[in-house]
Formats: C-alpha cells, structure tokens, sequence
C-alpha cells in the first residue's frame, strides 16, 4: 500500500474544511456534539490553524487520490506532538490508509511522545490508536450524554 502526505498549502485550505465537514457530519449528526465536532468547525478556524507555525495540514494520498487529510501540531519544543484530526473520506474508510498516515507523519516528524483524543464510543478509533502503540492515559472529558472524548499517548 503506497501512502503518501502531500503538505497543504493556503490555497487548498477550503478544500480541506469541506472534506472535514463532509468526513464529521455523520459523528456529529450521531452525537450532537455541535462545540467540539470538526463538522461545525468554520473555514476561518482551520485558516487560524493553518497560520500556526507549529501546525502542518497533510493531505493523505493513495495511488494519487486524496484519501483523506492529517494535521500536526509540532512545536518543536520537547513537547508531545499531537494529532488533530485525522480522517479519511467514507469512501476510502477501512483500507489502512488512516494507520499508514500516521506512521508516515510519526516519521516525518520523528520520535518523542505523541498525543491524541477520540470519541471513547467510536471503537474503530480506538482499535486503530491502540495498534499503532498509542494507550489511553486515564483522561475521559464527558460531552454530552451521548459521547465522551478519550485521551491517548505514545512515547
């Protein structure tokens, strides 16, 4: 399987915020989460976060196809690099693009401690987080009645 990350530029950031929408909008239609979903992100957040000198949106390509997309956060300052979000397209779901993604940007952006969060109810996710090495640290944030957010890392 030959996964690749393109790194986005400005000009492609509308095409990722609809692609975030289009991936997320069934978990939020399923949860109700409307603070934290990234299918209610707007443009302007993700334009915020991309002029972060510490974030770098990927999008995540298979046989010249963007699959899906990946941003880093690496402040390159010791502290643990984070993943948020990470999604692949439906079309695209359950082909190990997602895992392969990850690898590919653990390897860019090198060793050290690495983090994320999940829904604790989408059990796909953590199955996938916890094959790449990733372990729950104890931190459960509950959002609503429907949906928790649990906390990974990896060293």
């Amino acid at each position: 399987m030959n996964v690749t990350l393109k790194t986005a530029r400005k000009e492609d950031l509308e095409e990722i915020w609809k692609m975030q929408v289009e991936a997320f909008s069934p978990l939020l239609e399923k949860y109700q989460d409307f603070e934290t979903s990234p299918a209610a992100e707007t443009l302007e957040k993700i334009i915020r976060r991309f002029n972060e000198s510490w974030t770098t949106y990927y999008f995540i390509l298979a046989g010249g196809k963007k699959v899906g997309v990946i941003r880093v956060i690496d402040k390159k300052d010791g502290s643990p690099k984070r993943i948020s979000p990470v999604w692949i397209m439906a079309e695209f779901r359950n082909k190990g693009y997602a895992q392969e993604a990850i690898k590919e940007a653990e390897r860019i952006h090198g060793g050290g401690s690495w983090c994320l969060d999940t829904i604790l109810q989408e059990k796909g996710n953590l199955h996938l987080y916890e094959k790449l090495g990733y372990r729950q640290t104890g931190r459960i944030e509950k959002i609503n009645d429907r949906m928790d957010i649990v906390f990974y890392e990896k060293n």
